[in-house]
């Protein structure tokens, strides 16, 4: 059995040595491993896979005993169970869809929640459940309620908001610490509202891009994860923009959401690092 084990910590010398001599032992394998120190805040960095019949208590005890102020997490390496929020864009939603059937990404899709039908058929093509839950006539807090209970239903490992286009509360957000991710166009904040595109083709933007964000109650200004651009030029049209852009959205989204499957990001603060 594979595992990734991630610490964070106060920097000091010999911390590989001692991660190290712990795991040798137990007679835990050392697959790979990466580390980062952030000098400026004498903070450590630490991932590693490994491999052995390991006992998760007894690994986590015998290293908090040697860092007791260090943040340990040792997980399976395995399938991660994913609910999807989407409103009815359908390149991002759909890009994970296909990437779960193709096994381009090692990702377990429980079921879709979505505001409008838009995409129901497309979803159930995959054999994947559909909740269209109305927001029309509930207040937020309801609305939210509501796909609370159909994700308690599933306790996912992530929630992804493929263009999911509603702002939550941080009632809702409160629930899934660093476990929503969310994908927007880099416009923000100088194209916020409706049709971003037009607004950048109307301001002669030369570049378009996208960014891959946990959310927080801050609008948009949660920890980045992903981020990508593309060219644009004065031929195009906002259509034209608007689609190039989507490509990059899809691209960056399922990038970050292969980060956090594979347990690359450390939350530090509102950022992120990524080993």
């Amino acid at each position: 059995m594979k595992y990734i084990l991630l610490i964070d910590t106060k920097d000091e010398k010999g911390l590989i040595y001692k991660i190290s001599k712990v795991l040798f032992d137990n007679n835990v394998n050392i697959i790979n491993e990466q580390e980062f120190v952030d000098n400026e805040n004498s903070k450590f960095f630490y991932r590693s896979e490994i491999s052995g019949e390991i006992d998760i208590n007894s690994i986590r005890n015998a290293l908090q005993n040697i860092l007791p102020l260090a943040n340990i997490k040792i997980t399976k390496k395995e399938t991660k169970n994913v609910v999807l929020l989407a409103t009815k864009e359908a390149h991002a939603l759909g890009d994970i869809l296909i990437k779960q059937y193709s096994k381009d990404l090692d990702i377990n899709i429980q079921c879709v929640i979505a505001n409008r039908e838009n995409l129901k058929a497309l979803v159930e093509r995959f054999d994947i459940p559909f909740y269209y839950i109305n927001a029309d006539d509930l207040d937020r807090i309801e609305h939210e309620n509501k796909m609370i209970e159909v994700i308690e239903k599933y306790n996912p490992d992530l929630i992804v908001l493929a263009k999911f286009m509603r702002i939550l509360t941080p009632n809702f957000v409160g629930k899934y610490p660093n476990k929503i991710i969310n994908i927007h166009h880099s416009f923000l904040p100088a194209f916020i509202g409706a049709n971003p595109y037009k607004q950048a083709y109307n301001r002669g933007v030369k570049i378009i891009g996208a960014t891959a964000h946990f959310v927080n109650n801050d609008l948009d200004d949660g920890p980045i994860i992903e981020q990508d651009i593309t060219r644009v030029n004065h031929e195009m049209s906002w259509e034209e923009m608007r689609n190039k852009g989507r490509d990059v959205e899809k691209n960056v989204l399922s990038r970050a959401l292969k980060l956090a499957l594979e347990d690359r990001i450390f939350v530090y603060g509102n950022k992120t690092i990524i080993l």
